[in-house]
């Protein structure tokens, strides 16, 4: 397929300037211009040129000529008589300072370049005798080789083009990037990137195309100038004028990838800039619409939704397709090319809560019929789903992406079929509809339904764990997520701080005394970090920050950095400053945290769900070894949110406050308290006898039998399985159908000895694996006074505070002596309260000599001492052994 029914060559045409140079730009002296254009004439433009989709012949046969207007006029005859629409310089004028007093103030002040001023005047003469003259001044016409920040040219662009470009983090090729990070995140260049010279495309319409054009006189006014070439042509408006973006539907040959960016681009538009190349998604609308589960969209094979900006008579080029230029004009007569709807309205979106019909804030997704998203006006149109490039208030699922809104956007829509999505927490049923654009749209309302009451029984959400935000956006996305209390976590990574300036160890954000509705909440708290001890999370501490931030090197701190704080000490500060301390991402980094626990400083341990897959076995695993040996150990959600491929509160805690006002000291309250459940989803309540979670119940030596009343409802994740774990064991199981949404049952469960009771909800989306949805903090069962205690399980959390021991002394970069000795009593006096707890229970093991008691009855083997209190038989009824 190909069309050549316009080339390059009849829609512009250079004109030749043999008999008009007077100067060659190597021979240029500083008796023609400044030091300047001297210095910089490298980069001055010779030979054939293409400037913004123009072709130029700049000297001839690429020599370095050029037209120096100075102190004589300039005559050009044309070879022919020309009727064309423009002509099309390309030149620049020379630098020309104004005078400064000695105070530094210029008057009359006319900016740099000097706005307004005629450098030279170009005359257009007419076979008839007429003539025509045009200034040509600095600012409009023409302008200076190089300007100052914010003084470009009113009517005349640089002669570098803007372009498309794609963030280092999306290159396609991985090539090395060649524009700094930050820069390139805006996606486009500007007009001039990366010209030292610039040089300036100016279209003078001649006002007589109808007239024979046999002469061009180019006079110097005021000041230098140069003209490097000419190009005529025949169209009918600015060819440097681009109009608005729009967007063609584009099916490619099999499994050709069409790529707009850098040297690798194989499609490209003359005229213009093909701005993004994005698949046309598949959403199955039949299925979508009022959908509380839709599956993501998936991306149509060979499909593409091509946008650009361009002039009218601009080409598209594709490679790897033999000859394939279109003109944009014949575009929809091709059949791989359909052209969408380029007329936009403005339309308010507004999101009301169905009861109170007042503005909420919630996650919104709109696309139109080709699935192509269509972000709000002040929203990224290519949200950013990269590590530390959460910067914009919105949310990257796979190719499906939402922006968070206040209640009120405004957008640009097609008129025609669009689709949009709300969704806010687990507690309000998401909306898909359709709504249809037409041109006297001004307005689409949707109101949201609040049919889950666990707010309104006392329940308050909270995600522990969020990083990279501003506090302003945790605000607004904890709001339009349903999340009360957000956790925003300064920290350090290498040499890099996040949230520094945002944390004052005293303010709420949201709350009612700093001005907020009081209902969410956040707070900026920290996350100590050691790559092998731990991390810990310190929340809604007051005061000081608690420092060192991270310690003891990468990767975590920076680089030759010392060991001065172990996850133990900093709990402890957090707590002597009124905080909460939550053991983040169980289990790892997998170390000295459960130094922390045993020594009674950790508040709560955090359910993570990087994948966004469910609560990972390996984690309960790890938490279950606490709650075996008695430890008070409440559930918490958090989502360690480092990109917008997170959501907050994706999973989420539950905390349930009664009998006072909620604030965030409540909040830390109920965590204290244990009354709490992680989930990415499904909502839940468990009774056990008279205990609610994270309550203890006490029961005498015969045991008992316990009455378990619970219920789960979910509006968002569909639940498959409700589970009932006794001691980390499954006791009991209800499979339950995923449509029906709520559901409630009761069991009777026997108990003869010391242990823990939890529930735990199994959810599935369409054909993905079953996962663990949530899971409720556990109720404690104490039978005749003992506290449950499993030996094997207390081994290995001695194992981790052992091990911890072993890093400090040997690798760990050492501070000064004092802080070492330090860092070692901090975790002896973890080892011996929990090696007195196992002594107390009876388990057999072995002591390295340093840890040797005064025992009666010793058997010396190979330096150790081995002994057994009577009293406790192991797992499985063996003994165990502990070997240091």
């Amino acid at each position: 397929m190909n069309s050549n029914h316009a080339s390059k060559r009849e829609r512009f045409v250079p004109v030749p300037l043999t008999t008009a140079y007077n100067r060659t730009i190597a021979e240029l002296k500083p008796e023609d211009c400044s030091d300047a254009v001297i210095a910089g004439k490298r980069f001055l433009l010779t030979g054939p040129q293409e400037l913004w989709g123009v072709p130029f012949e700049l000297g001839p046969d690429g020599a370095d000529n050029v037209i120096l207007l100075k102190d004589r006029e300039v005559e050009l005859a044309f070879a022919q008589p020309l009727h064309d629409r423009q002509l099309l310089f390309l030149h620049a004028a020379d630098f020309k300072e104004s005078d400064t007093a000695p105070d530094g103030i210029v008057s009359p002040m006319m900016g740099s370049p000097r706005l307004g001023e005629t450098v030279c005047e170009y005359v257009l003469h007419y076979a008839d005798g007429t003539r025509c003259a045009f200034p040509m001044r600095r600012r409009y016409q023409i302008s200076e080789f190089q300007v100052k920040w914010g003084e470009n040219s009113f009517e005349a662009v640089k002669h570098v083009k803007p372009r498309t470009m794609a963030t280092n983090t999306d290159l396609l090729h991985k090539e090395a990037p060649t524009i700094p990070w930050g820069q390139s995140q805006l996606r486009t260049t500007f007009p001039g990137f990366g010209s030292a010279m610039h040089h300036w495309l100016y279209a003078l319409p001649n006002p007589h195309p109808d007239k024979e054009l046999i002469r061009l006189t180019m006079i110097p006014a005021d000041g230098t100038s140069f003209v490097f070439g000419i190009t005529r042509t025949d169209a009918e408006t600015n060819p440097f004028r681009w109009e608005a973006r729009r967007s063609v539907r584009y099916v490619s040959a099999p499994g050709f990838v069409p790529q707009p960016f850098g040297d690798r681009a194989n499609i490209r538009i003359d005229l213009g800039e093909v701005i993004a190349v994005r698949p046309v998604l598949e959403y199955d609308h039949a299925s979508w619409l009022d959908n509380a589960n839709p599956r993501l969209p998936s991306p149509k094979p060979d499909e593409w939704i091509v946008e650009y900006t361009a002039h009218p008579d601009a080409h598209l080029t594709i490679d790897g397709q033999p000859g394939l230029t279109i003109p944009l004009r014949e575009l929809e007569e091709h059949t791989a090319w359909t052209l969408t709807e380029n007329v936009l309205r403005k339309v308010k979106v507004r999101i009301t809560e169905g009861t109170s019909g007042r503005r909420i804030a919630a996650k919104i997704h709109v696309h139109g019929k080709l699935g192509d998203y269509i972000a709000p006006v002040n929203g990224h149109r290519f949200p950013n789903a990269h590590w530390f490039e959460d910067y914009g208030a919105e949310y990257v699922q796979d190719f499906h992406y939402s922006a968070y809104i206040d209640g009120e956007a405004e957008y640009k829509l097609p008129l025609g079929d669009v689709y949009i999505e709300v969704t806010k927490g687990f507690e309000i049923r998401p909306v898909r509809k359709r709504f249809l654009v037409t041109e006297q749209t001004d307005a689409i309302a949707i109101e949201l339904d609040h049919v889950l009451p666990w707010r309104q029984k006392g329940w308050v959400t909270a995600d522990t764990h969020v990083h990279f935000l501003s506090p302003q956006t945790a605000l607004l996305e904890g709001d339009a997520e349903g999340v009360n209390v957000v956790n925003l976590l300064t920290s350090q990574w290498g040499e890099m701080f996040s949230n520094l300036g945002d944390f004052d160890g005293k303010t709420t954000i949201g709350s009612k005394e700093n001005g907020g509705s009081g209902e969410y909440l956040v707070r900026v708290g920290t996350e100590n970090r050691q790559h092998i001890l731990g991390h810990i999370s310190l929340l809604g501490y007051e005061g000081s920050m608690i420092l060192p931030l991270c310690t003891g090197g990468p990767d975590e701190s920076g680089l030759g950095d010392p060991l001065e704080a172990t996850i133990t000490e900093w709990a402890k500060r957090c707590r002597e400053q009124n905080g909460i301390v939550v053991m983040p991402h169980l289990p790892n980094p997998r170390a000295e945290g459960a130094a922390a626990l045993v020594l009674g400083e950790v508040d709560a341990v955090e359910m993570c769900s990087f994948e966004n897959v469910g609560i990972n076995p390996y984690s309960l695993s790890d938490w279950y070894r606490y709650l075996n040996c008695g430890y008070k150990a409440p559930a918490v959600g958090g989502t360690d949110k480092m990109s917008q491929s997170t959501a907050v509160g994706t999973i989420r805690t539950y905390s349930l406050i009664r009998g006072e006002p909620f604030t965030y000291d409540a909040w830390m309250n109920a965590v204290r308290r244990g009354h709490t459940f992680a989930t990415l989803g499904p909502l839940l309540d468990l009774r056990v006898g008279d205990c609610e979670m994270g309550q203890s119940m006490q029961l005498p030596s015969s045991g008992g039998t316990l009455d378990i009343d619970w219920q789960v409802s979910s509006v968002t994740v569909p639940v498959t399985q409700i589970e009932l774990v006794v001691n980390g064991e499954l006791r009991e199981m209800k499979a339950v159908d995923p449509e029906i949404g709520h559901y409630a049952g009761h069991w009777s469960v026997s108990v003869k000895e010391s242990g823990w009771i939890a529930l735990r909800v199994r959810g599935k989306y369409h054909d993905q694996s079953e996962m663990i949805a949530a899971h409720s903090s556990a109720v404690s069962v104490v039978v005749d006074g003992k506290p449950c205690f499993r030996a094997e399980d207390a081994v290995t959390i001695l194992e981790q505070i052992e091990g911890s021991t072993a890093y400090i002394k040997s690798l760990a970069t050492k501070s000064d002596e004092q802080t070492f000795k330090r860092l070692l009593m901090t975790l002896t006096s973890a080892h011996r309260a929990l090696h007195n707890r196992m002594h107390q229970n009876g388990v057999m093991h072995q002591h390295a000599a340093p840890d040797r008691h005064d025992h009666r009855h010793h058997d010396h083997e190979h330096g150790s001492s081995t002994h057994r209190h009577d009293g406790h038989h192991g797992h499985n009824g063996g003994s165990h052994g502990h070997h240091h």
